[in-house]
């Protein structure tokens, strides 16, 4: 998970927009069939919800996250990632530009 680049992928060009352009990220689909979204969001607390089971790993900056269910929100920086179950939500919050790579299970 800590390449700093992957190759051999094709990119959909339309962009992922939320929250009034809060979170922009692409989606890049892998020769193996995955898909991976990379984006950046900005300083803002936000709430998202998953259809499928996803790990975030940060590239870049720093986020809390709390997850569905916790009272907790664990900080995360640049190298480290978490994990995201299925049919859930969490929370995440902000204070400069985060840039993560998605990876969908």
């Amino acid at each position: 998970m800590s390449s700093s680049q992957f190759d051999n992928v094709s990119v959909v060009k339309q962009a992922n927009i939320y929250f009034d352009g809060r979170c922009v990220s692409h989606t890049v689909l892998l020769a193996d069939g995955s898909r991976k979204t990379i984006g950046v969001i900005m300083p803002s607390s936000l709430t998202f919800t998953t259809s499928a089971p996803e790990v975030m790993e940060c590239v870049a900056g720093s986020c809390r996250v709390r997850l569905n269910g916790k009272e907790q929100w664990t900080t995360y920086a640049a190298g480290q990632s978490f994990a995201v179950p299925g049919d859930a939500s969490f929370d995440i919050a902000c204070d400069d530009a985060f840039h993560y790579v998605c990876h969908f299970e």
